[in-house]
Formats: structure tokens, sequence, C-alpha cells
């Protein structure tokens, strides 16, 4: 797939070529695992397994037990430190990700190389030849509403930043954005820029400069994308005097971004006065997106799992544009592509790409009650319609049966391979006793509880969790940055509201007989979940990698410290009184 990446692009010969490998996806998975094998046998981890050089599916599935992410830290952590025998891989490792860490608030080392590299363009090609097929376009520009975070170096010199940075600093990915005809309309110190609000600005204002070139806007998650519309709405005043006077705001401090800017910000009074004009005649700004860049056919990024609070909000600014979810997979690696980019947000659904790892998937009902046992997987070819699973994979970089967390529903196949529905985190689970409510029943919770705001003109701009284990009874903590003010008497309303949808049987009873205490809705100031972004890219994550933590870990207590000492007003459940 990597070849002449500077020639045009071809997206009916990727497509073919995803065609092609898709009706024959048990012999691509036994042919991937055994490159695998072959390629990383020798290694310490692998070694102690007694493989002895065979490279069958059954010997490996025999031999080597399914892990997670503390089993192979240590080793991570020893390539970190600068060990160059082959520990993990027969090749070094030439960089590590990081995980977003936004939930237990540490984030985790992950190994990167050249094969990550190389599945990331595949995945990205084929997707775009997909997604091109239903929404064609010409020459153009994206406003892709991307941050790097800053990388480090590691203890043993090796390059540590989020696999996003790695992505956009690797030479590869220009060459294949541009053979897409989707070249970035911002500089790259726009892009690497220290501070991300003046990135932010500057994104605006190139897409603005651009804004007839326009024909996608796009960032990793959704919430970026919602986050520099609403950004927009304060600064756009600023943002039309830029324009007409050609002089970068004050705001705008890092040199190396003025220079940058200064060389595409010329006086255009009558593109000023356009903007101005749009932006005045808006009604709430609905169809902001589609006003700003007239020639924009679709949104993009990732939508599901946490992003999905974010949609209505980011149909508010789209108008009647198309959103479409991007691709499925994390720091770890790549799993799927979304070769049905029609499909709305809710219902997308991700092919697994067979080459670019060994996929295998523990059934969920023996997950929950604990049969874990390394034969109890099931392969790629063997998953039944319907049936919901946890991800185990094994890819290129050094990890091998690596539970991935994910929770995963087989909705249907392209040709051999399944397609799969995100479903939740498995450790993104409130709960106390018997009872286990996922990041979606939350979300519902919200949803249902936020109808009561709909009349005072009210949204739940941002929320979170948390399982309070130290009062007796525990209960269940929600917390609410809102649009606005609300009176006591709605919030009581919703926040009873948020203690009756939790329909999990476990939840019910134990709230009936106080075995679960009242369900308590804490508001927090404006800002407050502004403050945990800033808190995250503190620690050297990066903006796009961001994800609102849906549910905070108790050992995460520098978010609950930002969380609690931000409460304004608190309520607490009589549902059940």
């Amino acid at each position: 797939m990597m070849e002449n990446i500077e020639k045009i692009f071809d997206a009916e010969e990727v497509i073919e070529d995803f065609e092609v490998m898709t009706k024959d996806v048990g012999r691509i998975q036994e042919e991937t695992l055994g490159k695998i094998l072959e390629e990383n046998g020798g290694t310490e981890y692998m070694k102690q397994w007694g493989l002895n050089g065979r490279t069958d599916v059954e010997t490996f599935k025999a031999c080597v037990p399914i892990v997670s992410h503390s089993d192979l830290d240590p080793y991570i952590q020893r390539i970190a430190d600068g060990d160059l025998s082959p520990i993990l891989t027969g090749k070094p490792i030439q960089a590590i990700s990081l995980s977003s860490g936004t939930t237990q608030g540490k984030p985790k080392f992950v190994p990167f190389n050249d094969e990550l590299m190389n599945s990331t363009m595949q995945t990205f090609k084929t997707s775009f030849a997909f997604r091109n097929r239903e929404f064609p376009i010409g020459n153009g520009k994206v406003l892709n509403i991307i941050y790097s975070s800053k990388q480090f170096k590691t203890k043993g010199g090796l390059a540590a930043g989020t696999a996003t940075t790695h992505v956009y600093r690797n030479a590869q990915y220009k060459k294949t954005m541009k053979a897409m005809s989707t070249p970035i309309c911002s500089p790259d110190e726009v892009i690497f820029g220290p501070d991300f609000q003046q990135s932010l600005y500057c994104h605006l204002l190139c897409g603005l400069i651009f804004r007839d070139e326009i024909q996608v806007v796009s960032s990793a998650f959704a919430h970026s994308i919602v986050h520099a519309f609403r950004t927009f709405e304060q600064v756009w005043e600023e943002l039309v005097v830029d324009i007409r006077e050609g002089v970068l705001s004050s705001r705008v401090t890092v040199p190396s971004i003025r220079l940058a800017m200064s060389k595409l910000l010329k006086p255009d009074p009558g593109l000023a006065e356009t903007i101005y004009s749009k932006c005045s005649s808006l009604s709430n700004w609905y169809g902001l997106i589609p006003e700003l860049f007239p020639n924009t056919k679709y949104i993009y990024g990732i939508m599901t799992g946490s992003m999905e609070p974010y949609l209505k909000k980011l149909r508010h600014y789209a108008g009647e544009l198309p959103l479409v979810s991007a691709d499925y997979g994390s720091s770890e690696g790549w799993v799927g592509v979304n070769v049905n980019p029609k499909f709305p947000p809710e219902m997308v659904t991700y092919a697994v790409l067979p080459n670019i790892g060994y996929f295998e998937f523990l059934p969920l009902e023996e997950n929950l009650i604990g049969m874990e046992q390394a034969n109890s997987s099931v392969g790629l070819t063997e998953v039944k319609l319907g049936e919901e699973y946890e991800i185990v994979f094994t890819n290129f970089a050094g990890l091998y049966r690596y539970r991935l967390g994910d929770v995963v529903k087989i909705k249907g196949f392209h040709n051999g391979t399944p397609e799969l529905q995100f479903v939740c985190r498995r450790n993104l689970l409130l709960s106390i006793n018997i009872d286990k409510n996922t990041e979606k029943d939350l979300q519902l919770a919200v949803e249902a509880a936020g109808k009561h705001l709909v009349d005072e003109k009210l949204e739940v701009m941002d929320f979170t969790s948390h399982v309070n284990v130290s009062a007796d009874p525990g209960h269940y903590v929600i917390f609410w940055e809102l649009s606005g003010e609300a009176t006591d008497e709605i919030l009581q309303e919703c926040c009873n509201c948020l203690d009756k949808s939790f329909l999990d049987a476990g939840y019910v009873s134990s709230r009936k007989v106080n075995a679960i205490g009242a369900l308590e809705l804490m508001i927090v100031k404006r800002g407050t979940f502004h403050k945990i972004l800033d808190h995250f890219v503190g620690l050297g994550g990066a903006v796009s990698q961001f994800k609102t933590p849906r549910c905070v870990g108790p050992k995460n207590s520098s978010l609950i410290q930002i969380l609690s000492s931000n409460v304004v007003k608190s309520y607490s459940s009589t549902a059940f009184c």
C-alpha cells in the first residue's frame, strides 16, 4: 500500500485491494500472524512461551497468554529506558506513544514503529477511498483542527508523544494528504505550536482565508470541532478585524506562528465584510460551518463512544452537512475502517483490516463471569452476528494477545471481515456492588435529564461522573457544566430524572433497598471542563487526543480535585424516597 505514495491517488484501486483482501480473511489472518511471529519469535518476551519457531494459530493461542497493558509495561519501560536488546520486537522500536490517560489520570506507554505508521496510512487511504466514492471532492483544502503534543525524550532517547503526533510529524502523512487532494490549510507552525489556544485561533483564521477552497472540516475527535466553533463564537469579530487589516491579533505571541501567518494574511476588506455579514445573519449559530465554508462536503472525525454527546451541538453547527465518523483505532493501533460513510455516527460500523494485525475476540458473557482462559477467544472468521466481544489483538509493534479493553458488537460482514460497532470501554463502568452502568448508559441518562432544560433554552455543555464509595452507602455523582443559569426546581427534576434513567436491574434494585445511596448532581462553574483540558495538556497530552473522561476513577485525584473545587450547586435525588 505504501509504494509511490506521491502518484495520483487511485481510490478504485485501493477499494479493489480491500475487496480482494476481505474475501480471504482466514488466510490473510494466518499469514499476518505468521509474519509477526517470524519477525519477533526470537524476542525475550516471545521465547519464554515455548513456541520454538512455530507460527501457526493453534500453537500461538495455546502457548501465549492473553494480557493487559500492566503485564507488558515492565518490558515497554525497559525499551523506553534504552535497553536495545530484542525485548518485544526483533527490530528496534523507534518511538513511544502515549495513550490519552484521561480516565485514570496517567498515560500509558505504547511502542510505535514504521509498521504502525504503514497501517495508519493504509487505514487513512482505504477509508478515504470509500468516503470519496460517496462524497467526491476536487482539488481543495481541509480545515483540520489538529494539534501536536510536545514530544519529549525518554530516558533511553526515544521520542515520546501521542500516536497522532508521531503521525503528523511523519513525511508520509503529508504526502498521503496531498495525494488525496486534501492538504491541510494551516501551516506546520500552527499545528506544532506550543500553545493550543493560539494554534486554534490561527486554524480558524486559515480556514477563513481559504474559505472557498475548504472541502472538509475535520479533527481527530468531534469534541475538538465543537470546541473550535464554540471558540469561534467568542472571537469571530477579532478574526474579521485581522482579515480586514491584514494584521494578526496580538493574542498570538509565538514568533514562529506569527511569521508563518504573516505570509498568508493580507488585507482583504471584501472577505472581512462577507464573513461579518454571514455571522451577523445567523440564528443562534445554526449552520455556521457551511456559511463560513460554502464548498464543504462533510464534517469528519471520531464521533463514537465518548464523542457521541457532542453530536447534537456538532449537527447544530453543521446544518445540513453530513457528519462522517472516522476510523476505529487506539494508541495501540488500528482496528477497522468506516466503509459505509453515509451511515450516521450513531449507526457507524468498522470493517476490520485483516492484514494489519491478528485479531481475536473474547465473548462478553465469558468475560463478565471470569471465564477468561487463553483459549476462550474466537478468531476473526468465527465471530457471530449480533454478539458482543472484547477485542484482543496482536500487532507488529510488540503487543501479543493484548486486551484492548473495548467492547464491540458484530453488526454485519463486508465480504468475510466483520463490521464492528463500538459499544463501550470495559473499564468505564459505574459500579458499586451488583450494578453495572456503561458509558452509554450514562450518556442516555444525561440526554433524558437534559430534556428538562430545553424550555429554559439551556444545554449540558459537558459532563462526567464519579462513584463515591467513601460515603455509606456509596452513590453516583454526576457533574454538569451548563450553558447558563437554571432554577433549583428544574435542576432537582434533572437530578431525579438522572437517577431514574439508570435502568440496570442491579442499580434499580440496590437503590430501592438503599444499598446504593441517592444520586448527586453537581453543577460546576463555566470553564471547569476547560480546566480539565488544560490539566491534560499540562501533563503532555495533545488537544487532538483529548477525550472528556466520562467516569473519573478513584485514583485520578487531580481531576476529582478540579471538579470538586468548582462545584457551585449540588442536588440529591429524591426519586426513590
